[in-house]
């Protein structure tokens, strides 16, 4: 099959699966960012359909035939996006907290900087840490795992077509439900260090009122929570492996919940 020879039926084909691709792609964190631009995001699109389209099998019946399909398959098929990739921001938002709450506690709570992913001004840490976490995130192969699982997708999920049955909406909640646990439990070291060190400093101020201590407490509390980051940094590692070693079973399961 020559590139620029395609029949009508293998065009409707390659148009479904750019289709899908595209709003999987376009959603994912990385690749969503205003900062990234519009044609390599395209570009990279029409790379991964000629990828996949010798492997992806679909019914070119299923291309839309009038306006009103076309508009039900689009938005269809960004639904079935959304929520694929919602499944990994949920745990960029779990990393995103501990290191809001971790740079809050250090007093970088007035030193903020522009999220290029979302335009938003956070928390030095809180960047720091979704930079380190989308880094490990692909090291570990978890962007290999969601391409399987989006190849996958068109076996499981008729194109143009999505529902959403119980178990999806539970599961959902009980993701989302994770975020500030898990946030909590990545960022417990440098809080509790924070913690004691604050603790230590106000004692200090009681007892010894001479002390200028918020002068001798900022510098301080910036080298514990520093010194912090980086055991929170291994915690990060092994939760994301976790996660992906789950990530596989969980995507399945929730195309299977959006499967008609």
């Amino acid at each position: 099959m020559e590139i620029l020879n395609f029949s009508p039926d293998e065009i409707r084909v390659f148009t479904l699966i750019l289709i899908r691709i595209s709003v999987v792609l376009f959603l994912f964190p990385i690749l969503g960012s205003p900062v990234f631009p519009p044609l390599a995001k395209m570009g990279l699109a029409l790379i991964f359909t000629f990828v996949l389209f010798p492997v992806v099998k679909v019914d070119p019946a299923l291309f839309p035939k009038d306006a009103v399909q076309t508009v039900i398959l689009m938005v269809s098929e960004f639904m079935i996006g959304m929520l694929l990739g919602l499944t990994v921001r949920f745990l960029f938002a779990a990393i995103q907290l501990a290191g809001q709450v971790i740079g809050f506690q250090m007093g970088f709570s007035m030193i903020n900087v522009v999220d290029p992913q979302s335009g938003d001004n956070v928390s030095i840490t809180e960047q720091i840490s979704f930079w380190i976490a989308m880094l490990v995130f692909l090291a570990i192969g978890g962007h290999h795992i969601l391409i399987m699982a989006l190849v996958d997708s068109f076996s499981i999920i008729n194109v143009g077509v999505f529902t959403i049955h119980a178990g999806f909406a539970q599961k959902i909640i009980a993701l989302s439900a994770e975020i500030f646990p898990l946030g909590i439990k990545i960022g417990a070291p440098a809080i509790a260090a924070l913690l004691c060190t604050s603790a230590a400093f106000g004692i200090c101020a009681k007892f010894v009122p001479q002390m200028n201590i918020m002068i001798v407490a900022f510098p301080l509390k910036i080298a514990v929570g520093l010194a912090m980051i980086g055991v929170c940094f291994q915690i990060i590692i092994i939760v994301e492996r976790n996660f992906v070693s789950d990530f596989s079973d969980l995507l399945h399961n929730l195309m299977r919940w959006m499967a008609a």
